[in-house]
């Protein structure tokens, strides 16, 4: 018997549009409410998809791009309350109404809280969904075409997440605020490690994003289908370009896509009751959260992740299993060194045969701001239907290989009451690692540890360090000068473990080799 509070996933949807015109009448939340409808008729429930629409009592949408970043604000207005706008197309009146803060972990997370929920009784069914619009945006903007995406439902939706900045103030000082510099440091570290020269590890690197765009090659619903090759993703060209060394385009997220995906949960007394069969269902076996040490350049180690091994541990002791016992994953992909520490951290060996990527991965089949784990989570739920009693894992990640949540899934029954250990635990365990000094006014000389070159449109522009003081071993941050026989040298010849002397300047700590 199967306990009647086991929660359970029953139904999930996926839309990746790439020719729609942009249009007033599909916002955000309207192609969120349509994910959503995908996905409560896959459910299959008896009492059909709209009469099951109206039992939601919880409906949490995933943060749009747009409301995170200045950079993709849209100007053709938003919605005020999310979640209300999609429960209103769905003829729904949940109790709870959540609009998440940023984060590429949060839809892993909303699964791991709400299956709580439902265990303990709380909430009956729930709905996760998510979009983003950046293609058609983009083109209405180019178009100047005038479209009405204002919306104010009522109310205000519940906010939950850890909204704080992924960057701490000395390193905003140096301009080091985004993704496209924050993973290319920790690649560089990663490198560094493995005690591995550019050019292999640039073929390295290809090789594991090959078996990423071969998953998306095979995916409909991926918005690269090229299938590009090894030598292809690792060799630069006029249509993979440097973004910021050491990944060209093609090793980086694609967000200019369109996309929403939305899953459903419930209990399986609740599945019964609608009579959603039982082939239907998707049992979250085991799951954890937890967050690294929060500032990229205070963690003891840049090539390694204590949070997501400790939360693939957590998640397997739940479960009672082992990375062995999976079929398949889905690793959080939106750059090459997001997949490499996971890989070690779960102890997945590079030539394993087994699926990294059921999707494709961010670069490849898209990658939709924080809701890319929705479909995540969406196309897992149909790799174990189709292998009944199988077990995939997927991993979420958020700011810079910081906020982690896992989840291990399969159409076999969890047994017994279902209940996870407390998060606090996990995270009481990770807040007590060390972490490193960051000297915020360095002088004198010292090593570089990591690096990250940023690229125009045609040439380098500025590089960025993370070095290592020879007096006192203490961390510190630097740019260098703007001197183009400094970067040209960067892209030459090796620089881990480089000495350098650096000093402030001009409200920067700037550094030059010795």
């Amino acid at each position: 018997m199967i306990d009647p509070r086991t929660p359970i996933l029953v139904g999930c949807g996926q839309i990746t549009d790439m020719t729609s015109p942009p249009s007033s009448e599909r916002s955000n939340v309207a192609f969120a409410a349509e994910a959503a409808r995908l996905a409560l008729g896959n459910t299959a429930a008896s009492i059909g998809p709209e009469a099951l629409g109206s039992n939601i009592d919880a409906v949490a949408v995933l943060e749009f791009f747009p409301d995170v970043s200045p950079r993709f604000a849209s100007p053709f207005g938003r919605c005020s309350n999310p979640p209300k706008g999609v429960a209103d197309r769905l003829h729904a009146t949940p109790r709870q109404l959540i609009y998440t803060h940023q984060g590429g972990n949060t839809p892993q997370y909303l699964v791991n809280r709400f299956a709580e929920e439902i265990a303990r009784g709380e909430t009956q069914l729930v709905l996760i969904c998510g979009a983003e619009l950046l293609r058609s945006t983009q083109n209405a903007r180019k178009a100047g075409l005038k479209i009405d995406h204002n919306e104010d439902p009522g109310g205000e939706p519940t906010r939950i997440g850890d909204k704080r900045f992924g960057f701490s103030d000395e390193e905003a000082r140096h301009d080091l605020r985004a993704a496209i510099h924050f993973y290319p440091l920790l690649e560089n570290a990663i490198r560094g490690g493995l005690k591995r020269d550019v050019a292999s590890h640039m073929t390295a690197m290809g090789r594991l994003f090959a078996r990423l765009a071969a998953v998306a090659q095979d995916n409909p619903l991926a918005t690269r289908r090229d299938g590009y090759s090894a030598e292809r993703l690792a060799t630069i060209s006029d249509d993979n370009r440097w973004i910021c060394f050491p990944y060209p385009r093609l090793m980086n997220a694609n967000a200019i896509i369109d996309q929403a995906a939305a899953v459903v949960m419930t209990s399986v007394e609740k599945a019964r009751e609608w009579g959603i069969p039982q082939e239907r269902w998707v049992f979250l076996h085991g799951c954890a959260d937890g967050t690294d040490t929060w500032v990229v350049s205070e963690r003891e180690r840049l090539d390694a992740s204590p949070a997501i091994r400790g939360c693939a541990r957590v998640a397997f002791d739940m479960a009672g299993k082992t990375a062995a016992d999976v079929a398949a994953f889905d690793l959080y992909s939106c750059f090459p060194s997001a997949v490499e520490v996971a890989m070690k951290e779960i102890g997945i060996a590079d030539d394993d045969p087994r699926p990294i990527s059921v999707t494709g991965g961010l670069p490849f089949f898209g990658g939709p701001g924080n809701n890319y784990v929705t479909h995540s989570i969406a196309e897992m739920m149909n790799v174990v239907r189709k292998a009944p009693g199988s077990f995939g894992m997927v991993t979420a990640n958020g700011n810079y290989l910081t906020k982690h949540s896992a989840g291990l899934y399969s159409t076999e029954p969890t047994k017994g009451p279902w209940r996870r250990d407390d998060p606090k635990k996990l995270q009481a365990e990770l807040d007590a690692a060390p972490r490193r000094r960051v000297e915020t006014r360095p002088g004198g000389s010292g090593t570089i540890e990591t690096y990250c070159i940023t690229y125009g449109k045609a040439a380098p522009e500025k590089a960025y360090i993370i070095g290592r003081l020879d007096a006192s071993a203490e961390r510190f941050i630097a740019v260098g000068d703007d001197d183009p026989g400094l970067l040209a040298d960067m892209l030459t010849n090796e620089q881990l473990g480089r000495r350098v002397a650096v000093n402030e300047r001009g409200g920067r700590n700037v550094f030059r080799p010795i």
